[in-house]
């Protein structure tokens, strides 16, 4: 029977599962996180409930955003929150309040608007990161506005959720309730910030001497997800949680040193996380809502698009990179099932096959990004080299 099909022996069969739809992804060099996703979907009822593989995709997810944390010190964090607010608010209105107008338009109430909106506006952080990674594209001129806007939607989702939980149980969400979600979210910054600037102003010095490398994991994988585990604990997200942790600890001189040490963990884990996000989606029968689902899916890509050109130039991004950084914003994910877990009946359905199908769209739009720019714009010119003819008299 289901019920009695063993934890430990569910989570050995996804890892080797895992392993043979890498295997077959690098062989036919298709993207293996869609693989993971059909895999999870396909054992949904059987690993709907197992509580490694939940366990294992939460620390994964910490691990990813507590090491792209690390990338931006306060300086640098700074810097692009000056920038991004204005393709953030963009971002806002496109992505969420145009698609709660059109459910308003095909005769959903105010409330199950306001909850597609939610589950349209984010971009999956996590997909859109491992893509980053897989595709070698951290160093690109793109990638700072990307994460940019992740990281303003990993703010304001959390408000989403609140106030979608607040409504779906029958209490009111007053001012007074949004000025407490901000303050967390403000004071949970502020913690990480003076943790960087004071307790852990000479953790590099302090991890050089420990020589035994299992110690030095316990003590960065225990600080990611301590730092996650406190912002769930204050009804935040856990990514936001730890993508603090990473901010806390990019004071320190060599940045490396904490990236050799959990990045193995993180690559063990992280295809987990994949797997559980596709046994959370219920296909459930046939497909609710068609017409609504195909003009959302399609707005969602417009939306995106525009954050990236329109909001990328607000940002200072050429036109050709703009375009490269909207088409890789398309794909919807965690965020998208958190709010949808909200959702009864055949919107919970409705939702699970657009995050599907969305999250699959922006993972094939991201793969062909560049290639779509070159198409558009053409090739990049080469900046010439100012070299020197030598004159001969």
């Amino acid at each position: 029977m289901l019920s009695d099909f063993p934890s430990l022996l569910g989570a050995g069969l996804v890892l080797l599962g895992i392993f043979l739809l890498g295997y077959i992804g690098l062989k036919v060099k298709f993207p293996n996180v869609i693989l993971y996703i059909l895999f999870g979907i396909a054992l949904a009822g059987l690993l709907d409930h197992n509580s490694i593989l939940h366990f294992s995709s939460e620390v994964a997810i910490v691990l990813l955003f507590f090491l792209l944390g690390i990338e931006f010190n306060t300086k640098r964090l700074g810097g692009i929150a000056k920038k991004i607010w204005s393709s953030g608010l963009l971002d806002v209105g496109l992505s969420l309040g145009v698609s709660m107008l059109i459910a308003l338009g095909f005769g959903m109430d105010l409330f199950t608007s306001f909850l597609i909106g939610g589950i349209t506006y984010a971009t999956s952080s996590s997909i859109t990161a491992k893509l980053l990674d897989d595709k070698g594209r951290m160093a690109n001129a793109e990638t700072e506005y990307i994460l940019g806007i992740l990281i303003f939607e990993d703010l304001i989702a959390p408000i989403i959720v609140a106030i979608l939980i607040a409504l779906s149980s029958g209490n009111t969400f007053t001012g007074l309730d949004l000025v407490i979600l901000i303050g967390k979210i403000v004071g949970l910054a502020l913690i990480a910030i003076v943790l960087g600037k004071t307790l852990f102003k000479r953790f590099e010095a302090f991890i050089i001497k420990i020589e035994d490398e299992d110690f030095k994991i316990v003590l960065l994988v225990g600080l990611a997800v301590s730092f996650g585990g406190l912002a769930l604990f204050l009804g935040l997200s856990e990514v936001l949680g730890a993508f603090l942790a990473g901010v806390m600890l990019a004071e320190i001189g060599k940045i490396e040193r904490v990236e050799g040490t959990v990045t193995p963990i993180k690559n063990l884990m992280l295809p987990t996380f994949f797997v559980y996000f596709g046994t959370t989606i219920d296909l459930g029968e046939g497909i609710p809502l068609p017409v609504l689902l195909m003009v959302l899916v399609l707005w969602s890509v417009i939306a995106k698009v525009l954050v990236g050109t329109v909001g990328g130039k607000l940002y200072g991004l050429t036109k050709r990179v703009a375009l490269r950084a909207g088409l890789s914003l398309c794909a919807r994910g965690e965020f998208s099932v958190v709010i949808a877990a909200v959702a009864v009946g055949s919107v919970k359905v409705f939702s699970g096959i657009y995050i599907v199908v969305t999250a699959f769209i922006g993972m094939i739009l991201f793969s062909y990004a560049p290639k779509i720019t070159r198409k558009i714009y053409g090739q990049p010119e080469k900046k010439k080299k100012d070299l020197k003819v030598p004159t001969y008299y």
